[in-house]
């Protein structure tokens, strides 16, 4: 799992490419606060080398809870920004700080 952000000079805006190796899953997205938990909202398109790949842009100066959804299973970011507890889920969310 990656991610990789891309801040615009134009507008406060980072566009931030989420990228999951999952070549054996069917179905993997990326949920959180920003989109409202919808696991439809945002997914991600699976590329010949195996790997999930999706680039969402999102305001500069908040922080945003997320998790992938791979086949159903909800998954951390390994290299979130930070973690944080959330009773709702009674588990950690991954933490992107913009």
């Amino acid at each position: 799992m990656a991610l990789k952000k891309q801040y615009l000079k134009s507008k406060p805006v980072c566009k931030v490419t989420f990228e999951v190796a999952s070549p054996d899953s069917k179905n993997v997205s990326v949920v959180g606060d920003f989109n409202k938990w919808n696991t439809e909202a945002a997914p991600l398109k699976k590329l010949k080398n195996g790997k999930f790949k999706v680039v969402l842009p999102f305001e500069t100066g908040n922080s945003y809870e997320f998790k992938y959804v791979i086949d159903g299973t909800y998954i951390n970011e390994e290299k979130a920004d930070a973690f944080l507890w959330n009773d709702y889920a009674n588990a950690e969310n991954s933490v992107l700080e913009l």
